[in-house]
């Protein structure tokens, strides 16, 4: 379907419920020919209480208006973008439990492709988990060949601070990001998700913004003990977690204020991070921080104060940290309609190197 670098876009509605991103890239689905354009929507008040309320549902539960919000706020914006040969369509997770129920997406390629007019590729997750992957993280490729395009030589990290954290370590001097010893992935712990939860809890906002609550308050005594303590930090990556696996936050600093509250749970967003780094086959040259969490200064300070390796924003290195995993699946979809591999044992624990995706054509 595909020979040679093409214009394909990527949709992301991450853990966080703010909307969606979409994003441009030329792309063959190994090397990266260029960055194009991108859009944003956001969702309403109403839209987001419908994603809430969805959140942990799996197939067969009632999902309210949920799936109606996701397909029209993604055809929507996605139809900004005529100039694109392909989609990549991620959908909204409600639940993760992959050594269980699997993985669950809502969102309709097909209905999306024939709105479109274009091909879709979507369902990322379901083939790598029915071969005993994790079904996540799936940026690393992206994250790999973002790597070869920065010109690394030595091993580099990028970390995703959305929902949850995840983290993919790279050695660049390999050829391929399917090839052993490539590359590492796997969720760190908790990220933006309690933060974002306590602040619409307590305070009726979105988030700690600029992390000014953080910064007014301390870190309680004892907390990230137990935080570090959950048998999650034991396990051997690659591993993944659902957006509410850690919700024991709340009532960890359900007697704290405001302020010691966010600073704990920034904190233990950091503790999180330094925990997973000590999983990286050889120490990284950098850090690079994408998602919305790198927004955060006291999330980024404490992390600067945690880790070995220098830190910094994507956009340290001339990348777009808001629209990267949109971008990710814009890279994956020419990849799965290339018949190439979208995750391997490395970055899912799947048994072999994996295409995952379901490929619809408009009708």
């Amino acid at each position: 379907m595909i020979d040679g670098p093409v214009r394909a876009l990527g949709a992301m509605s991450g853990t966080s419920l703010d909307g969606v991103d979409a994003a441009l890239l030329r792309t063959d689905g190994e090397r990266i020919s260029g960055f194009g354009r991108t859009g944003y929507r956001e969702y309403s008040g109403p839209e987001r209480a419908a994603l809430r309320a969805a959140l942990g549902k799996w197939p067969g539960d009632a999902l309210g208006d949920a799936p109606r919000v996701v397909q029209h706020a993604h055809a929507v914006l996605l139809a900004e973008f005529p100039e694109a040969a392909i989609v990549g369509f991620h959908g909204q997770t409600l639940a993760h439990d992959p050594r269980g129920r699997g993985t669950h997406q809502i969102g309709d390629g097909a209905a999306l492709a024939t709105a479109l007019g274009r091909p879709v590729v979507w369902d990322f997750r379901s083939a790598d988990v029915r071969l005993g992957g994790e079904g996540a993280p799936l940026a690393p490729f992206y994250h790999f060949a973002l790597a070869k395009w920065l010109g690394a030589t030595r091993p580099l990290a990028f970390l995703n601070l959305g929902g949850v954290g995840n983290l993919t370590w790279i050695d660049p001097a390999c050829a391929a990001p399917e090839e052993t010893g490539a590359l590492l992935a796997f969720d760190t712990g908790p990220a933006n998700a309690p933060l974002d939860d306590l602040m619409q809890a307590r305070r009726g906002a979105r988030c700690d913004t600029g992390g000014a609550l953080a910064a007014r308050g301390r870190v309680a005594e004892g907390a990230l003990e137990r935080v570090m303590a959950a048998h999650y930090f034991d396990r051997m990556p690659p591993k993944s977690l659902d957006r509410g696996d850690f919700g024991f936050l709340s009532g960890l600093v359900a007697g704290m204020s405001d302020a010691d509250a966010a600073a704990t749970l920034t904190a233990a967003v950091a503790a999180s991070v330094m925990r997973g780094m000590e999983h990286c086959p050889a120490p990284p040259e950098r850090l690079l921080v994408t998602g919305g969490g790198r927004h955060n200064p006291v999330m980024m300070e404490m992390l600067a104060a945690a880790l070995d390796c220098p830190v910094a924003p994507v956009e340290a290195a001339g990348l777009d940290g808001d629209m990267l995993e949109a971008q990710a699946f814009a890279h994956l979809a020419v990849r799965v309609a290339r018949g190439l591999p979208t995750s391997a044992p490395g970055t899912t624990g799947v048994r072999a190197a994996v295409g995952g995706g379901t490929l619809s054509r408009p009708v």
